[in-house]
């Protein structure tokens, strides 16, 4: 059971009124608010009017007047960095976070400790206070992926519900989904079982920005234009294609092949094109122009996301969970993330956007743009990280990302974390060292996030700490002398969510 607190009235902002341009570039931007609310920078480093069409698309979708869809994407700026300070203070104590009312208005912020109430008061959020950290209910859900069987009818879809404090199965029985539960020893009252219809299915035939060809006749859509060095190409969903597979553009010339695809386990694939196309920061929307992107920051839970595809064009909904597990007739396919935006077959590795910052490809899901339904995408941050691309961004052609300063490194692996997530290399398991020496470790993760890094011996009965890089930020680095023995290192995301890489040498 959760108890809510709530801040006072400063915590909401009165940004109705506010143009999206009035956010200013690269600078603090102190808001109206009550006494002793601090100040916020924005999270754009540019001015920013929202693309052509998401206003409307937000009103259409989520039932809002105009000055509420401008307010909430006012509110989402000036909240999301508030959102990471806090996550990253709450540390083990953080349960979540999410933005709630029509406009976005309200930050809520859970914590496991009643003491934790004035500081998240002071940053002008709301508290709450549940039984569970983030970290607990990631724990249960990792067991439940790993126990539960992949068959839909059983277990179609899985998700942390930060605002029930729960793991949340869905599934169209049940009754049997409740005895598997019971049965993989976990928790019980951390776990809801829901019956739901909801049975996603891949998206075929779909176009996301523009359409693509993969043979004769099936069509998938592109999700974000890339670069690999100075190879154009673009990111789209795993079930598209298979490395070879050669494709056509929208107009039918050709067009590239598949360089790498996994599906199921992930849902993401990269197509390097030929000289005929070049890879731009933009995704087309439903006025017939397009939207930039200008970069991919991660947008919180309850922040507004649209999603371009070509068989049902531009839609907008909310983001709803992260790290998301559904089971498809082909697979399991885990860490997506849940959205409350519509679409049809035909939208398959389409763009997800969060005003000009990209999300992720479509996966899968269920319903449609008639009656309302329920989206899944692939986070973007992962399928490049995968595969060494960088994003086509308006900035220009950044390097790829997490590649950073961990370099000449001879031991090298990558993953992908969610706040309050561990992750122990090298491969969940452990290197021996036989002589005393030093172990070098570098790890890089994307901005916005605060990934922390330590290394364990084994002594004799345990894993012990030996060495700590905890720092504010995504890069860690860590130096240690130590005798022969059994070493692991730990990643753990004290706040944000993103890919990172990590390079380590060993005596």
């Amino acid at each position: 059971m959760s108890r809510r607190h709530a801040a006072g009235a400063g915590c909401v902002l009165a940004l109705i009124a506010l143009a999206l341009a009035a956010v200013p570039a690269g600078a603090d931007r102190r808001a109206a608010s009550a006494p002793g609310t601090p100040a916020t920078s924005p999270a754009s480093s540019a001015v920013r009017q929202p693309p052509p069409g998401m206003l409307e698309a937000l009103e259409r979708d989520l039932g809002l007047t105009a000055a509420q869809a401008r307010a909430r994407l006012l509110n989402e700026a000036h909240l999301t960095p508030i959102a990471l300070r806090l996550s990253r203070r709450l540390g083990p104590r953080f349960g979540g976070t999410w933005l709630r009312g029509n406009s976005a208005q309200s930050l809520v912020m859970a914590t496991t400790s009643p003491a934790d109430i004035p500081m998240i008061v002071s940053e002008g959020a709301l508290a709450e206070v549940v039984s569970r950290s983030f970290a607990e209910l990631a724990a249960v859900k990792k067991k439940l992926d790993n126990t539960l069987p992949a068959q839909p009818l059983v277990s179609s879809v899985r998700y942390v519900d930060v605002k029930r404090n729960k793991v949340v199965v869905l599934v169209p029985l049940p009754n049997v989904a409740q005895t598997v539960v019971e049965s993989a020893g976990v928790d019980r009252t951390a776990v809801v079982v829901l019956p739901s219809t909801e049975v996603p299915q891949p998206l075929y035939n779909l176009v996301g920005g523009d359409a693509y060809y993969i043979g004769v006749t099936s069509r998938c859509s592109i999700g974000f234009p890339v670069l690999k060095g100075t190879q154009n190409g673009f990111v789209s969903a795993g079930h598209c294609g298979n490395p070879g597979n050669t494709t056509t553009g929208f107009n039918r010339v050709a067009q590239g092949v598949f360089q790498g695809s996994s599906f199921p386990g992930n849902d993401y694939s990269w197509v390097a094109t030929n000289a005929n196309w070049t890879a731009t920061p933009a995704v087309g929307n439903s006025e017939g122009g397009t939207v930039p992107v200008a970069g991919a920051r991660v947008a919180i839970e309850g922040a507004s996301v649209c999603r371009s595809g070509s068989t049902t064009d531009w839609h907008c909904g909310v983001i709803q969970q992260r790290d998301a597990s559904v089971t498809y007739p082909q697979g399991t396919v885990f860490q997506l993330t849940r959205t409350s935006v519509c679409a049809e077959p035909g939208d398959s590795g389409g763009s997800f956007i969060s005003v000009d910052q990209a999300q992720g490809v479509t996966s899968g899901g269920s319903g449609d743009c008639s009656q309302g339904g329920t989206t899944y995408f692939q986070p973007i941050a992962e399928i490049l990280t995968a595969y060494g691309l960088s994003l086509r961004t308006t900035a220009g052609n950044p390097p790829p990302p997490v590649t950073g300063t961990c370099t000449g490194f001879p031991n090298v692996y990558t993953g992908t974390l969610s706040t309050g997530q561990s992750a122990y290399q090298p491969n969940n398991l452990y290197y021996r060292s036989t002589v005393r020496g030093p172990h070098t470790a570098c790890l890089d993760g994307i901005e916005g996030t605060d990934f922390d890094l330590y290394l364990q011996k084994w002594n004799g009965t345990s894993w012990t700490v030996v060495a700590t890089s905890d720092g504010a930020g995504p890069d860690e680095r860590i130096s240690y002398t130590g005798t022969a023995g059994y070493y692991r290192y730990r990643v753990f995301s004290t706040a944000g969510s993103g890919p990172y890489t990590l390079g380590y040498r060993t005596p």
